[in-house]
This record gives structure tokens, C-alpha cells and sequence, in this order.
């Protein structure tokens, strides 16, 4: 029996074991709803911002299989410049969103199976790969890049909040609030939610901007180098600030919608939140995150195979039913593999009826790869939800049911106006009533004493 009870208190102390709990919670509608909404949102966007076609690509005779500007600065960036050269002679392009989306998606499969074959270099180059797409983007197309990269602050601020609330409440209290009081919430706390991240980024931008400053000063003969010399200190200390900071942001970034969904933060609170449990807890930080990356890509692989299986069977019975063999088919509806759930139509091959058939099918597949992205998101915001939590409770001792609710915002101040002290005493009383009755006993000793003199 004593056992049985230290079994149970060992598991009940092992605080990362609630970090499995953010499936359960990831697949709750409200957030797979916001998070879809949000997916379509940034998807829209990126496709409006796509008719520029402003990426060059180039293309085999006789091929579609297509090489961009992007796959040649990852895997040959010695030949990027001769490649624009004969690329610009072409007039084919795409957009930049089409060719992250599909970069960033073929890397983050690439990853996960280099995972699960523990291969964690094969993990670490992806990752790399991607983050190199990134840098590519803003070197070549910064512009567009800063368009969209406010449009998605703008939607992860609103959506991220929401999820990030709704878990929060789940995690800590078993509530389930509705989608329009999360998004409610969210939305009095955009603020806090969408300078949250920028904040440290302005500040690191400023700081290394005093640096430059003093480079710039450097250029002067003579005073130049005497005036850099001496505010070398300032400069180093500057250095050393950004560096702690840029640590703080990229590693405590996963917590800064959480700390305002849980605690109500402002911006500065809940950078301040974010740093403090990075620098106090940094392998229980890391550990908590690997932990919830290794879970989420297992549940990440269970969605996405229930997805397929839910298109292979529905294929496969269009199928049997389709005459004429799987020509109709496969021009409506290429079949789904389980690494490319959706492929565009054949328009080509296609009468118009078959154009409009192909045209609803595919976007309803798409709308199911969607939804396979919006539990992605959603999961990750539950996940670093509940992360936040448990670092909370190790450095600050803060319980897990204790979460931020609008009545915390109410202070009930206790006002003197139109309301007196109970040991005032009235300015009048009716006549032959006594006011209190600390007068009444005063009354009584005052005929006593009267009394008493007159016998004396």
C-alpha cells in the first residue's frame, strides 16, 4: 500500500508527464477552428501577395519538375548569381510564398523522418535548411517579406492568444471556454499579444545601432580611432546585452503568448516572465521542449495518417463506383499519397464539367490538409501553454490552477462617500429617544453623580 502511494506521488511530482496532455487539447474545436481560420487567413494573403511571381525558376525541356532561385542558394550558393542571370532571360515565375510553403513543407517531413530513424544531424540540416530559406526571403525579397511577415504577427497575435487562453483555462482550471469569449479576450490583449515579440527585437535594433554609431566614428583620422578606443567598454557592453537578450527572445519566445493568456501580462511582463524562466531553468526549459517536440511529432503522424486514410478509402470507393475506368478520376482527383495528401487537377485533360468538379474536390482535399496544419498550430500553443505553467510553478512556486480571469481586474475599494463610521455618533436624534447607547449609560452616570452630591 505505502508503495502504491510513493508510485503514485512520484508520478504526480513528475511534472513533464502533463506535458501529454497537450493532445487532448490540441484537438479541441475551438482551437482547431481559430487555428483554421488562421491558416486560411495567411494563406490568402500569401496568394494575393503571389501574382507579383517575383521568385525566378527555370525549368528541364520537356519537364515540370522546376528548380527556383531558393533550391539553387541551399544547394549550390557558389552558382546563385550565374542561375539569376539565366533565369531573368526566362519569363516564368512564382510567388514567394509558393516556394516557402513548399520548401518549408518538404524540409519539415525530411526532419521528421530523420527523427524517428534517430538521425538528429538529418534533424539539425533541415532545420538549418530551413532557417536559410528564411534569411534567403528577406536578403532578395525583404519587401514582401516585411508585408507579410506583419499580416502573420497581426493573425498568430489574434489566433495564437485565443488557443493560448482556451489552454489555460483547460490546463489549469478544466475549463472550456467558447470561441468567441477567447477571441474576445484575445482581442483586448492584442496589444500585449502582437509587441510582445517585437519588444526585444526593437531593443537589440536600437542597442546595435550605438555600435554603429561608433564605427561610423571610427572613419575620422586621428580621433576616429583614439574616440572607438575608448568607448570600446560601451561597445562590448552593448555586445554583451544583445547577446543575452537575442538569447532570451529566441529561446523564451514560445512563452510570451502564454504568460499574457495565463497571467494577464502586459508586453514588458511578459518579456520579463519569458527571460526569467529561460535563464532560471534553461535544462528544464529544454527538456519540457524536447519532450513536447518528440510527442507532437508522434500525434503530428497519427493526424496526418488518419488524414490519409480518410482520402485513400474515399478514393478507393469513388473508384469502384467511377465507369469507364480511373481516366475521370484521376483528372478530377489525383489519388492521395501519404506524403502529398493533395495535388492540383489536370485542367489540361478536363472538359469544363470535369474543370468544376476537379476545382470543388480540390479545395475541400485542401481544406483537410489545412486542418492538419491547424492542429500543428494548435498544438504548439497548447504545448508551450502548458510548458509556461510548469516552469511558473518551479521558479516562481506558483500553482497550475492559478490563472488570470477579468474579475481580477475589479478592485472593490471601500469609499467614504455617502457612507459615515459606525463610532460616529449622529448629528440628532428624535426627542425622548436616547441617540446611543453610549448616551444613555453617559445619562444614567450623570444622575448618579447628582444624586450622590446632593446626599453628601
Amino acid at each position: 500500500m505505502g508503495s502504491e502511494n510513493e508510485t503514485s506521488q512520484i508520478f504526480k511530482n513528475a511534472l513533464f508527464l502533463k506535458v501529454f496532455q497537450s493532445f487532448r487539447m490540441a484537438i479541441h474545436p475551438s482551437k482547431l477552428i481559430i487555428a483554421f481560420m488562421a491558416v486560411a487567413t495567411i494563406c490568402l494573403a500569401g496568394w494575393l501577395m503571389d501574382f507579383g511571381e517575383s521568385v525566378l525558376i527555370m525549368r528541364a525541356p520537356r519537364s515540370k519538375v522546376m528548380v527556383t532561385e531558393l533550391d539553387v542558394y541551399i544547394i549550390n550558393p557558389g552558382q546563385f548569381a550565374s542561375y539569376l542571370e539565366k533565369a531573368r532571360r526566362g519569363d516564368e515565375g512564382v510567388g514567394v510564398f509558393f516556394t516557402l510553403w513548399r520548401f518549408g513543407s518538404k524540409k519539415f517531413h525530411d526532419a521528421l523522418t530523420c527523427l524517428f530513424a534517430f538521425n538528429i544531424t538529418g534533424v539539425v540540416t533541415n532545420i538549418a535548411e530551413f532557417f536559410q530559406a528564411i534569411i534567403w526571403a528577406v536578403r532578395y525579397h525583404w519587401l514582401y517579406c516585411f508585408i507579410f511577415f506583419l499580416i502573420n504577427l497581426i493573425v498568430i497575435s489574434i489566433a495564437g492568444g485565443a488557443i493560448c487562453r482556451i489552454a489555460a483555462l483547460q490546463f489549469a482550471q478544466g475549463e472550456k471556454p467558447g470561441l468567441f469569449e477567447a477571441l474576445r479576450f484575445s482581442i483586448s490583449k492584442f496589444t500585449s499579444f502582437f509587441t510582445a515579440p517585437l519588444a526585444p527585437i526593437g531593443i537589440i535594433v536600437f542597442m546595435a545601432f550605438f555600435i554603429f554609431l561608433l564605427g561610423l566614428i571610427g572613419n575620422i583620422p586621428i580621433a576616429g580611432e583614439l574616440l572607438m578606443g575608448i568607448f570600446m567598454f560601451l561597445a562590448l557592453f552593448a555586445g554583451g546585452l544583445i547577446a543575452v537578450l537575442l538569447i532570451g527572445a529566441i529561446a523564451g519566445f514560445n512563452l510570451m503568448l502564454p504568460a499574457v493568456a495565463y497571467d494577464g501580462s502586459d508586453c514588458f511582463d511578459s518579456i520579463s516572465r519569458s527571460f526569467s524562466y529561460v535563464y532560471a531553468k534553461p535544462w528544464r526549459m529544454g527538456f519540457y521542449t524536447v519532450v513536447a517536440a518528440v510527442y507532437g511529432a508522434i500525434c503530428y503522424i497519427f493526424v496526418r495518417f488518419f488524414a490519409f486514410l480518410m482520402l485513400w478509402i474515399t478514393y478507393r470507393s469513388l473508384q469502384l463506383g467511377v465507369l469507364g475506368g480511373n481516366t475521370k478520376l484521376t483528372t478530377i482527383w489525383q489519388a492521395p499519397t501519404f506524403m502529398n495528401l493533395v495535388d492540383p487537377p489536370d485542367f489540361a485533360a478536363a472538359n469544363w464539367s470535369e474543370t468544376v468538379a476537379a476545382i470543388l474536390i480540390y479545395l475541400l482535399v485542401l481544406a483537410v490538409v489545412v486542418l492538419v496544419v491547424s492542429y500543428i498550430i494548435s498544438f504548439y500553443f497548447s504545448a508551450n501553454t502548458i510548458i509556461y505553467s510548469l516552469l511558473r510553478k518551479k521558479v516562481d512556486n506558483t500553482a497550475l490552477e492559478d490563472v488570470y480571469t477579468v474579475s481580477d481586474e475589479i478592485s472593490i475599494e471601500p469609499t467614504m462617500i455617502g457612507s459615515e463610521p459606525e463610532d460616529e455618533e449622529p448629528e440628532y436624534a428624535p426627542e425622548g429617544e436616547p441617540e446611543s447607547e453610549s448616551e444613555t449609560e453617559s445619562d444614567s452616570e450623570t444622575e448618579e453623580d447628582a444624586s450622590s452630591s446632593k446626599e453628601q
